[in-house]
């Protein structure tokens, strides 16, 4: 049975499907099916969303009878790919960046328009390892920073151990495993290091790993760390917490407490967050606060965006980027996606204003 999106995202679903696919300047992004009605939309970046990005396929898809491919290639991929135009729509862990110049080529890729950028995905970012008989350590901010600077080099270390009391730490070396590709769970994870840790973590936020930290081991993707962590003994990585499995994970230490990687802890450390200042009305980058001690909150987390154009040269491509980005934020598929990837769905008036912002894409 199709289940109802149109119904839930009714905000923006006006399909017309039966329009004839034309490939023309930024409308040359889909592709008609076999009887003309059907559309085929390119995506594709975060990792971190591809759970959740193959129950809003299935579901859509279904509903819909158009296809949707999403390409896991990585948030920095996405958007690079989303500005020169083989995407119609990209995810990224990481807002538009204009100070490396993301944004200007954003908007010159959408004619000249500013684009949407509207959260659809929210997950705290796990520090996960593999230790035999250990299933969770705590942690502060600096003692993790000093573990993935190489700082803190045996399971054992003094530091670790005094967080810990009463575990019995083993003397293994610790092997780091980060990303090798450029990454919005790496600029999460290090902008989280860099506000949080008391000076540890040298070095600002970036989708790279820093070029002068040798100690660790660079895998692509979600599925490379933490396949290289399940492989590895000793070894810890960063993650959506959605991707960890049965490996141990760390309680970071918020305030006088230490704090789980819980779904419904990372939305409250969102809720207390601030938008990015300066950004259009169709914009809602938001700048996590990394240093919270509110009790309950979680703010090592990533807020996963999707991005895409106001409008769009082809009729057919702007309602189906228009619907299928319209499910995604509605809170249909917000719960979706919790079920699926256990991702904390967008609160009521994040979800809200999102829903508006889909709403105004459109043909040219």
């Amino acid at each position: 049975m199709r289940r109802p999106i149109r119904a839930a995202a009714a905000l923006a679903l006006s399909l017309s499907l039966g329009l004839a696919v034309t490939a023309c300047g930024a409308g040359n992004e889909s592709d008609a099916g076999d009887n003309g009605d059907a559309v085929t939309l390119d995506g594709g970046g975060s990792t971190a969303q591809a759970k959740a990005q193959g129950a809003w396929r299935a579901a859509y898809q279904d509903d819909s009878g158009n296809t949707v491919n999403y390409e896991e290639v990585g948030s920095g991929t996405g958007r690079e790919n989303f500005n020169s135009g083989a995407y119609v729509f990209a995810g990224s862990d990481s807002y538009l960046n204009d100070d490396e110049g993301e944004l200007s080529a954003a908007k010159e890729r959408c004619n000249g328009e500013d684009p949407i950028e509207v959260p659809a995905y929210v997950s705290p970012i796990a520090v996960a390892f593999n230790l035999p008989g250990i299933d969770s350590l705590n942690m502060s901010a600096e003692t993790i920073a000093d573990i993935f600077n190489g700082t803190i080099t045996t399971w054992d270390d003094k530091a670790i151990a005094a967080e810990n009391d009463g575990v019995d730490l083993p003397s293994t070396d610790i092997a780091v495993i980060h990303r090798s590709d450029d990454s919005g769970t790496t600029g999460n994870f290090t902008d989280y290091l860099y506000q949080a840790s008391n000076g540890a973590w040298a070095t600002e936020s970036d989708g790279v790993w820093p070029e002068d930290l040798t100690n660790g081991q660079g895998l692509e993707g979600t599925s490379g760390v933490i396949g290289g962590v399940t492989d590895t003994e000793g070894a810890i990585g960063y993650a959506d917490e959605s991707a960890v499995g049965d490996l141990g994970v760390v309680s970071i230490k918020v305030g006088d407490t230490y704090q789980a990687p819980e779904p419904a802890a990372a939305a409250k450390a969102l809720a207390a967050s601030t938008r990015v200042e300066g950004r259009p009305d169709v914009d809602m980058a938001i700048d996590v606060e990394r240093t919270l001690t509110d009790a309950g909150t979680y703010p090592l987390l990533l807020t996963s965006y999707l991005i895409a154009c106001q409008h769009y040269d082809d009729a057919a491509t702007a309602d189906a980027v228009k619907s299928y980005l319209a499910y995604v934020v509605s809170t249909e598929g917000q719960q979706s996606a919790a079920d699926e990837a256990g991702s904390a769905p967008l609160d009521s008036k994040l979800q809200q204003e999102a829903a508006g912002i889909v709403d105004k894409i459109a043909a040219s």
